[in-house]
């Protein structure tokens, strides 16, 4: 039935999110080593029937916005956000009214874990219903506050239901009922919206892992439990080596460093960084870095060997991935690493966009053996660790 219908998501992200403590707004966080607000954008791009995700902003966020969501495909330009939710929401709904979905989720930022069963059902339950949100079972006895510190019997948790988002509507449905109920800023969510304009709001399944972060302790949990679902560690290492030329420097972990000579490659031959990129490459087993970079390709003579790391990077976090550690050991009788290893454990903290205390470089002679004894090149060896989810 809802095969042809065009379907947009609203991710509301403009709040401030001071509950969760201290610090960025709890969306542009980070957790397990992505911010919050591009793993929920994330989880829709792609999904089946999903045609545009349009974000609701705070204008003072626009700078953080387009750094979480670069590179994100049908992630169209953020709209600004109200005083309230629900002017935030319907902004994102006057948005779309220039090209209108059929149907439409609105979804807040902060529930980066919705899965997608839980879209597709949301999909189908808008076009059967017309408005529709995803619901949970009370498995707590409910009390009603009576004098401070003190309960009395409440409702029936059998009557009663948690509610979660995404919530789902038929566009026209929603946006008329915003409009209408636009003076009525005490509405908390859409099927509020919708109730107040009349219309019944069905429910469908919601599920316990489409978790809202709200305190400081909900992102312990959701740290937690993004590690947890991250269940397949993979090792793999890299080794590369460079011939000794003419020059008067050497390009190791991304840094210049001064020597008698250079190191002869197609690239600028940083040894190391093409270690630790076919070491990331290996953990995902998408080749080496010839396939990736060819040195036959005139493209990349000269170039900066951070492109072919950042590259590799990217690939990891594109299969779901997080990087747990690097790790490399540099061989040569000259120049000296150990001047330069804390700025290189640095630049590679840097270039792969994870934590210094995940990089370790080290260095030692071949105690003047073969080709780096006799000071004819350098070697490096590397070694990545990744985690990523698991699949059979």
């Amino acid at each position: 039935m809802h095969s042809n219908m065009r379907t947009d998501v609203i991710v509301v992200a403009a709040g401030r999110g001071q509950r969760a403590g201290d610090g960025l707004p709890k969306q542009y966080r980070t957790l397990a080593g992505q911010p919050v607000l591009r793993r929920t954008l994330a989880r829709f791009v792609g999904q089946p029937g999903i045609r545009f995700v349009q974000p609701v902003i705070s204008p003072e966020h626009a700078d953080l916005f387009a750094s979480v969501a670069e590179g994100l495909p049908d992630v169209r330009p953020p709209v600004t956000g109200g005083a309230t939710r629900q002017a935030s929401v319907r902004a994102g709904l006057e948005a779309l009214a220039a090209d209108p979905p059929d149907l439409v989720l609105i979804h807040d930022a902060a529930r980066p874990f919705v899965s997608g069963r839980l879209v597709a059902d949301a999909v189908a339950a808008a076009a059967a219903h017309g408005a529709a949100v995803p619901a949970l079972a009370l498995v707590d006895t409910l009390k009603a506050l009576t004098d401070p510190g003190f309960v009395a019997t409440g409702p029936d948790r059998n009557a009663v239901r948690g509610v979660q988002t995404p919530q789902s509507f038929r566009y026209e449905l929603i946006l008329a009922a915003h409009r209408a109920q636009a003076e009525n800023g005490d509405l908390t969510d859409d099927a509020a919206v919708a109730e107040a304009a009349g219309h019944r709001v069905a429910i469908f399944p919601g599920d316990p892992a489409n978790i809202k972060l709200t305190t400081p302790e909900d992102f312990v949990t959701a740290e937690r439990n993004a590690l947890l679902a991250l269940a397949d560690v993979r090792t793999a290492t890299g080794f590369d080596v460079h011939a000794f030329g003419p020059g008067d420097h050497v390009v190791l972990g991304g840094l210049r460093i001064p020597h008698t000579m250079g190191l002869a490659g197609h690239s600028d031959a940083d040894v190391v960084l093409h270690a630790l990129t076919d070491a990331l490459l290996g953990t995902i087993g998408s080749g080496d870095i010839g396939h990736h970079f060819p040195p036959s390709d005139p493209q990349w003579k000269g170039a900066s060997s951070d492109r072919f790391l950042v590259h590799a990077a990217n690939l990891v976090r594109a299969a779901g991935g997080r990087i747990a550690h690097l790790d490399a050991t540099i061989v040569c009788e000259a120049p000296k690493i150990g001047p330069h290893r804390e700025a290189m454990r640095e630049r590679i903290a840097a270039i792969v966009d994870i934590p210094v205390a995940r990089v370790s470089v080290k260095a030692t002679t071949s105690e003047q053996l073969g080709f780096t004894g006799r000071r004819e090149g350098i070697a490096a060896l590397a070694a990545a660790t990744v985690r990523l989810p698991w699949i059979d």
